[in-house]
């Protein structure tokens, strides 16, 4: 039986007060995903850490109307995004100063597309092209298309990481840019960024790394004893990363950092208008003007509050309960993990079982792992450790399901989405 669709909103004659509002909005949320008891595997990343989450709050309102647009009126903006952008500069062994923030992973992927694109035209180069893997994140396929730059996209070996003499193959004179993934985001493998750099310095051209998921955990990694392959400024050759502070930096949405090897690179970011349309000189080192100061703020804040002993705790946490959550899907018959991880994002998924079954009836019983063509993905975060026994257990239920035959109307698999149409985890 169809439903009719809800009628327009309007805007009511009269206001209404703050608390009716609130309680609306509240009522509102009956079917969104309950991320407090840590039962979706992606979009938000749960530190597990109540002081962390009051004190952001606390900088939401502190900084609830500033803008960033103008450093001149809110300085404070300006101090907080260098001294934010140097301190992940610190972690990445990069360069103080070369660097800022965005509004997240695309708007960073997309700055550095645009930054290898003039540094071609400089070159002469009419209609630069850029070099990733298949598995790069479709934000450098957006960026092409909005800056209207050609994309090569490359194979991946059988452990899906890129294939370092398919790229060797595609650079060429156009080329602008090559990219590595440190991780890509369906499997958490990292390409060989080392040599994907290699190549880049024999070419001449830019290099930049996507350590939008990883750049926040790998220095932690490392901390901890895990083998993590050279991927950040410590490589010869890589002259951009981007990493994602409102993922494993734990920081609200939307912060992210863009990075450069030098200051002259980090200029090319810049767009300036010389003021002809009257309303003076107008600068903007984003794609956006107006910035909200909130998560500014807030990415700075997450970065004091934790410091290097808070990540490497966290990253401990995020490291033990991946190994527990492989473990146990290894441990159920018909199950196997696509790839091994670097890090702690992964695929599993059957040749056996009806993999869109498996999701439907983990979501039946309140359980919601990103759904992927090859599967089922889970992004591990810190309190994903209080809940991994509970998830196996509610994960092997949903095999037997499959097992038994159950059925799945499911559309395509949705990037960070477990139903396509969203679902209640009640």
């Amino acid at each position: 039986m169809s439903t009719a669709p809800p009628a327009p909103a309007e805007l009511p004659a009269e206001g209404t007060d703050g608390p009716a509002v609130l309680a609306r909005m509240v009522a509102n949320r009956h079917d969104d995903a309950d991320w407090r008891n840590g039962r979706i595997f992606g979009l938000i990343f749960h530190p597990d850490d109540e002081e962390l989450e009051e004190l952001l709050a606390d900088v939401s309102r502190e900084y609830l109307a500033e803008n960033a647009l103008n450093p001149v009126r809110f300085p404070s903006l300006a101090r907080m995004e260098r001294e934010t952008a140097d301190m992940v500069a610190g972690l990445l062994h990069g360069t103080p100063g070369a660097g800022g923030l965005t509004s997240g992973g695309t708007e960073s992927i997309f700055m550095s597309v645009l930054v290898a694109r003039e540094t071609a035209r400089k070159k002469g180069i009419a209609e630069p092209v850029l070099v990733t893997a298949v598995t790069a994140h479709p934000a450098f396929a957006k960026a092409c298309h909005l800056l209207d730059m050609r994309q090569i996209r490359v194979s991946v070996d059988e452990g899906y990481r890129l294939d370092v003499e398919a790229m060797r193959a595609a650079v060429g004179p156009d080329t602008a840019m090559v990219v590595a993934s440190a991780p890509c985001y369906p499997y958490g493998v990292m390409d060989p960024v080392t040599e994907v750099a290699a190549i880049a310095l024999e070419a001449g051209v830019l290099c930049h790394v996507d350590a939008c998921l990883g750049g926040m955990m790998l220095p932690f990694w490392e901390r901890l004893g895990e083998p993590v392959p050279p991927w950040d400024f410590r490589v010869e050759g890589v002259t951009s990363i981007s990493a994602d502070l409102h993922k494993y930096g734990y920081a609200f949405k939307g912060a992210s950092v863009l990075l450069h090897r030098d200051v002259a690179q980090y200029r090319t970011q810049w767009w300036f208008d010389d003021g002809a349309w009257g309303g003076g000189l107008y600068g903007s080192p984003t794609a956006a003007g107006t910035r909200p100061a909130p998560p500014i703020a807030g990415a700075w804040a997450a970065l004091r509050h934790l410091g290097e002993a808070g990540y490497v705790r966290q990253a401990a946490k995020v490291r033990d309960a991946t190994r527990r959550l492989m473990a146990g899907v290894e441990a159920i018959d018909g199950l196997t993990i696509t790839s091994t991880p670097d890090l702690c994002v992964f695929q599993f998924g059957s040749d056996v079982l009806d993999m869109d079954v498996v999701a439907e009836a983990l979501a039946d019983r309140g359980w919601f792992p990103n759904r992927q063509p090859g599967g089922l993905h889970l992004m591990v975060s810190p309190y994903h450790l209080k809940v991994a026994d509970e998830f196996l257990v509610a994960l092997a239920e949903a095999v037997e399901v499959a097992r038994d035959g159950g059925t799945s109307d499911a559309a395509p698999a949705v990037y960070g989405a477990a139903r396509p149409t969203g679902g209640s985890s009640s």
